[in-house]
C-alpha cells in the first residue's frame, strides 16, 4: 500500500501579484489625459481611449469600486446603464493603484503621478525624518505638506494654462494638508448636500471655455466600513449617489464630459479568527517589528535594526499563502508603488510589505481599536479593491 505524501503549500510569489496599470491605465493617468486634451503644456494622454472635451468634469464616489457597482444594478440604475461607456467606450475599469486607499488614490488623481512618486504609499507609513507613523489621510503628526509632497498639482498646471479649475466638496476638506498637496489649483468651492455640489459642479464647468472639475463623495465609502458592502445602509448610499450621479450629468453645458470612479472597491471580512489575525496578539509577527503601518490588507512592516530579513522570513512563513509577502526592494522592482520610487519616498515604504490576496486582515486591536472593527475593508491589489469604473456622459 503505497502511501501518498503531501507537500506544504508553497507561499505566493512576489511575481504573481497584479500590478495596478500605472501608465496605461490607472487613476494617475486620469487628469493627465485629459489636461493634455485641453493642451496643457507637458502632460500625457495615456488613457488613449478618452476623446478630448474642452470641458471636464471627474465625480470621485469614494469606496465604489467596479465589482460592487456590477453587482447591484438595481440600486444604482443610471450608473449601471453607462457602463459600457466606462474606459472611453471599452467597457474596462481602470486600477486605483497600490494600496488602494484613500489617501494614496487621491494623491494619484490630483498629482497625476504614481504612488512611488507622490510620496503617499499608505494609510500610515514611517516619516524616516522622524521614525513616526504618519496617517496621510488625516495628516497626523503634521508634516510641512509641499516637503512631503513636492510635486504640482494637475490642477495647479491647469490653471497656469489659462484651464478655468474648481474643485466641489465638503467644506472642511477645503483647508487640509491633503487637499492642499493633493487637489488644489483653481478655487475651491464648500457645499453641504450632495445636490448642492452637483449643481455647483456643473455651474463651474460652464465658467469656462476651457474648464477642468473635480467633485467627490465620501458616504459610499463611510457606510461600507462600518456596515459592510452587504448592508442596507450601504445600498442606501449606492441609491443616493446614483440620482447625484444622473443630477449632474442632466446639468452638463456644451462641449463637456463627465467622467465618475472611484478611488478603491471594498470587500466585508468576517469577524472571526481565521479571516482576522489580531497582530497586537501574535508573538510570531511581532518578533522584530518597531513599527506597523498600513492597514488590514496593505501592511507596511518596519523592522528593528537588523531584524529586517529575520521579520520577511517569519510574515512570508506565516502568511505567505494568504498574502503577498515582499521585501520593501521587491515590492519597489514589481512595480508595485509604480514605475519608479523617489530616493524620499524609499524609506517610507515598510522593510516588509504584505498585500492580501484571500479574504483576511492583519487587524491591530490595541494599536488601532478602530479600524480593528470595521467591516468593510480596501487596501490591496485583487480586483474588488483595484479594479474601479470610469463612467463617461457627454453633452
Amino acid at each position: 500500500m503505497s502511501q501518498h505524501v503531501w507537500d506544504d503549500p508553497e507561499p505566493l510569489t512576489v511575481a504573481s501579484a497584479p500590478v495596478p496599470a500605472y501608465g496605461t491605465g490607472s487613476l494617475a493617468d486620469l487628469l493627465p489625459t485629459l489636461a493634455a486634451g485641453m493642451d496643457v503644456p507637458d502632460m500625457t494622454a495615456s488613457l488613449g481611449e478618452l476623446t478630448p472635451a474642452d470641458r471636464n468634469c471627474v465625480f470621485l464616489i469614494d469606496g465604489l469600486g467596479w465589482e460592487q457597482l456590477r453587482a447591484h444594478p438595481d440600486e444604482a440604475p443610471f450608473m449601471s446603464s453607462l457602463l459600457g461607456s466606462s474606459r472611453g467606450g471599452t467597457g474596462r475599469p481602470i486600477t486605483a493603484g497600490y494600496p488602494a486607499t484613500t489617501a494614496t488614490s487621491l494623491a494619484s488623481v490630483g498629482t497625476g503621478l504614481p504612488p512611488g512618486a507622490h510620496g503617499l504609499p499608505g494609510y500610515t507609513v514611517r516619516d524616516p525624518e522622524t521614525d513616526e507613523l504618519m496617517n496621510q489621510l488625516r495628516w497626523i503628526p503634521w508634516t510641512k505638506p509641499t516637503a512631503w509632497q513636492p510635486y504640482p498639482t494637475v490642477f495647479q498646471l491647469a490653471d497656469a494654462a489659462g484651464v478655468h479649475t474648481a474643485q466641489v466638496s465638503a467644506p472642511h476638506f477645503q483647508n487640509t494638508p491633503l487637499t492642499k498637496i493633493a487637489l488644489s489649483g483653481g478655487t475651491f468651492h464648500g457645499r453641504l448636500t450632495g445636490e448642492d455640489r452637483m449643481d455647483t459642479a456643473a455651474e463651474q464647468l460652464a465658467a469656462g471655455d476651457r474648464s477642468l472639475v473635480y467633485t467627490y463623495y465620501a458616504e459610499v465609502d463611510g457606510k461600507g466600513h462600518r456596515f459592510g458592502i452587504d448592508s442596507d445602509a450601504w445600498r442606501g448610499q449606492l441609491m443616493y449617489v446614483d440620482r447625484l450621479v444622473q443630477r449632474l450629468a442632466e446639468q452638463l453645458p456644451p462641449r463637456a464630459a463627465l467622467y465618475v470612479t472611484a478611488d478603491h472597491g471594498m470587500i466585508d471580512i468576517p469577524f472571526d479568527e481565521r479571516h482576522r489575525i489580531d497582530f497586537d496578539e501574535d508573538w510570531e509577527l511581532r518578533a522584530g517589528v518597531a513599527l506597523l503601518g498600513g492597514e488590514g490588507r496593505a501592511r507596511h512592516v518596519y523592522a528593528v535594526r537588523g531584524a529586517e530579513s529575520d521579520v520577511l522570513t517569519c510574515w512570508r512563513e506565516v502568511l505567505g499563502e494568504q498574502f503577498w509577502v515582499a521585501s520593501r526592494d521587491e515590492a519597489i522592482a514589481a512595480g508595485w508603488f509604480g514605475p519608479h520610487v523617489d530616493e524620499r519616498v524609499y524609506a517610507r515604504i515598510g522593510d516588509v510589505v504584505a498585500a492580501a490576496r484571500d479574504d483576511v486582515l492583519i487587524t491591530a486591536s490595541e494599536r488601532e481599536p478602530k479600524e480593528s472593527l470595521m467591516v468593510g475593508n480596501h487596501g490591496s491589489m485583487t480586483s474588488a479593491e483595484q479594479h474601479v469604473p470610469l463612467l463617461e456622459v457627454r453633452s
